[in-house]
């Protein structure tokens, strides 16, 4: 029996093996400065890690925004997140919200962002940390530290030329330009936009078809292919071997391979028909 853990700026819900996560700060546009947003990731995913009730985890905001990122209010003033020298700030950035890459690199299972409304910032890395996008036609995307004379602190470079490609990363970055959904799915951003009422059913459905796959290899799977983001190709192919012994030894593989093979097996409806 497991127990959801309890949030403080975001709420829980599992069904179907689909972990939601929800921010719950739309009085900040769901900022991760300033709140518990990111300690909410960051208990949430190492949640889901142990649990293997989870298949899939969602990712999405209540309210107008998914995440504005930083609290410009926070930075104006020189407080919270923003207080101190360099030093001090070095430090708070690392063990702050620089937890928040490490632990979507963590993540066990594929994880969507269900893009409710404006992603800035932080909040548009955020969203390139999973592993897929489903965007509201309501949605905006910015990489907009350079307007506000900052970089993206929280590996932001990092993940979108490995989404995008440099060329149009070093653009979006570079300008701090602000992207409509449209323009973000034509870019390779966003797999899907949707209309705002559809946009939790689009998610779910998506998660609903990863869910329904053998979960131990669903977790392999998505390992590797973190794993393949920074491994030369003999030795992936060495990991690939290991994982692949390791999955033909799960209950749920010779399952699958025997459903297969009924399927296989039986006659068709039409075949049949012609027998009569």
């Amino acid at each position: 029996m497991f127990v959801l853990p309890k949030l403080t700026d975001s709420t829980l819900s599992l069904d179907n093996k689909i972990l939601t996560l929800t921010f719950n700060r739309d009085d900040v546009r769901n900022a991760l400065t300033g709140t518990h947003i990111v300690d909410d990731i960051v208990q949430a995913i190492t949640w889901a890690n142990s649990c293997l009730e989870v298949a899939v985890v969602i990712i999405t905001g209540a309210g107008a925004a998914f995440s504005s990122g930083g609290n410009v209010k926070d930075m104006a003033e020189r407080q919270g997140d923003f207080a101190g020298n360099a030093s001090e700030l070095e430090a708070r950035y690392r063990r702050g919200i620089q937890r928040l890459p490490l632990i979507m690199q963590q993540a066990e299972m594929p994880v969507i962002a269900a893009v409710n409304g404006a992603a800035i910032g932080a909040g548009f890395d955020l969203a390139n940390m999973c592993d897929l996008r489903i965007a509201s036609n309501k949605a905006k995307f910015g990489e907009t530290f350079i307007n506000l004379g900052l970089i993206p602190g929280d590996g932001g470079a990092w993940f979108m030329q490995r989404l995008i490609g440099y060329q149009k990363a070093a653009e979006l970055t570079l300008t701090g330009r602000i992207i409509d959904a449209q323009e973000a799915e034509a870019l390779g951003i966003v797999l899907q936009v949707v209309e705002p009422e559809s946009l939790m059913d689009a998610a779910n459905g998506m998660a609903l078809e990863m869910a329904s796959k053998p979960a131990a290899a669903l977790r392999l799977t998505k390992r590797l292919m973190k794993t393949a983001q920074r491994t030369q190709l003999a030795d992936f192919l060495d990991i690939c071997a290991a994982y692949q012994g390791m999955a033909h030894q799960e209950p749920e593989h010779l399952s699958a391979v025997n459903q297969l093979i009924d399927k296989m097996n039986k006659p068709s409806l039409a075949h049949s028909k012609e027998n009569e």
